[in-house]
């Protein structure tokens, strides 16, 4: 007779560590994965798998989440492709910045919310072009810029479209005027209950504290630790008016890019008791092939770095980003239940050096990928 007490799992992995920051789970142990699902974690898993794996020297994680990047494979002029530049690197969610808009949002659904194996959600851009357009910022034509095909384009979406994408800055508005654009962008979260994953001005035209007056709670600050005028830092302290933002309900995230993180910045927030929201890479098509490499668990260890404290970070990248996506108990855990996305990180001592924008360096070593597991299939 066979002992009905011998569980029989697809997939077994161990770790040296397993951290949990939804459930405080953090010591060695083992995850247990039967289809899609985590259906056992803890230190002492009993029973067989098809395929077990162990990473003694590792720590395992829920998949990574990426609350700002750039997924796309075709009709953006930011996109890569999920599968191979973020999947492979920890990430199983990421959210898409505005890649797409109510014009390509069709084929953008087709080809990567149900093509790709990364889990995709969308902060649908507020122009009709998304970002296909290689050479001007998607909001120089106000005529692109319109609050009804927003609408019915999200209502076309559903959950698909978590929130609407509004970068206000020079380089993607021109000379049109960012109080209108900031005010559409806003008449059609109302509309359609969504949040903004808003870029500031940085420019004298339009402060930051009359930016975040207007702002909703729920609404997500992007390029949080930028160091260009009217950052969140002055005379060695966080702002007012960005501690008020808080209290309100706005949100903050790193938004890493190319051009929107500061050691600077981040080590007076972090210091300051500001921690952000959310740990994201902004990665996109001009880190393809970087050395090192751009990604979110590097990013995560530049946050190490500037100060925050391990917990903090992890969930940062885990369970914080799956509850403003609206994915809490099926992303950023590793309760049983939940979706089984994993990620296997090790830290490497000997990593290159951490850089942040302006090629501020600071040492400590770096967590790289190692493995990660989607929907219960190893990538």
């Amino acid at each position: 007779m066979s002992n009905t007490n011998t569980q029989v799992y697809d997939l077994l992995v161990s770790a040296g560590r397993v951290v949990c920051p939804a459930t405080g789970f953090d010591g060695p142990g083992t995850v247990a994965v039967r289809g899609d699902r985590i259906v056992a974690v803890g230190d002492q898993v009993d029973g067989s798998a098809r395929e077990v794996l162990d990473f003694p020297d590792a720590m395992l994680l829920p998949g990574l989440v990426d609350m700002h990047a750039h997924p796309a494979r075709e009709g953006s002029k930011y996109g890569v492709d999920p599968d191979v530049h973020f999947l492979p690197r920890g990430v199983t969610t990421v959210l898409s910045q505005g890649d797409a808009g109510a014009g390509n949002w069709a084929r953008y659904r087709e080809s990567i919310i149900e093509g790709a194996q990364t889990r995709v959600r969308m902060a649908i851009n507020l122009s009709v072009t998304g970002e296909s357009i290689p050479t001007s910022g998607c909001f120089e034509n106000l005529d692109d810029v319109d609050v009804d095909a927003c609408v019915a384009a999200i209502k076309d979406g559903g959950e698909a479209i978590w929130g609407i994408a509004a970068n206000i800055a020079k380089s993607c508005a021109g000379d049109n005027d960012p109080r209108e654009i900031l005010n559409r962008a806003l008449a059609a979260g109302n509309q359609t209950d969504r949040p903004l994953l808003f870029g500031t001005r940085r420019e004298a035209d339009f402060t930051l504290a009359e930016q975040l007056e207007l702002l909703r709670p729920g609404d997500v600050i992007t390029y949080c630790f930028h160091n260009d005028l009217d950052c969140l830092v002055e005379d060695g302290r966080i702002k007012a008016e960005v501690w008020e933002a808080r209290e309100k309900g706005i949100l903050f995230d790193i938004g890493h890019g190319m051009n929107s993180f500061h050691f600077d910045v981040a080590e007076v927030a972090i210091a300051n008791g500001f921690l952000p929201d959310t740990i994201s890479t902004d990665q996109y098509i001009r880190h393809v092939d970087s050395t090192p490499q751009h990604d979110l668990p590097r990013t995560l260890s530049k946050l190490l770095a500037a100060g925050m404290t391990e917990a903090d970070a992890l969930a940062r990248i885990t369970v914080h980003p799956a509850e403003f996506l609206g994915l809490s108990g099926e992303v950023g855990t590793l309760a049983p239940g939940a979706c089984a996305d994993l990620a296997v990180l090790w830290f490497n001592e000997d990593a290159l050096p951490l850089q942040d924008v302006k090629g501020l360096e600071r040492s400590g070593g770096c967590w790289e990928p190692i493995l990660t597991v989607r929907a219960g299939k190893i990538v």
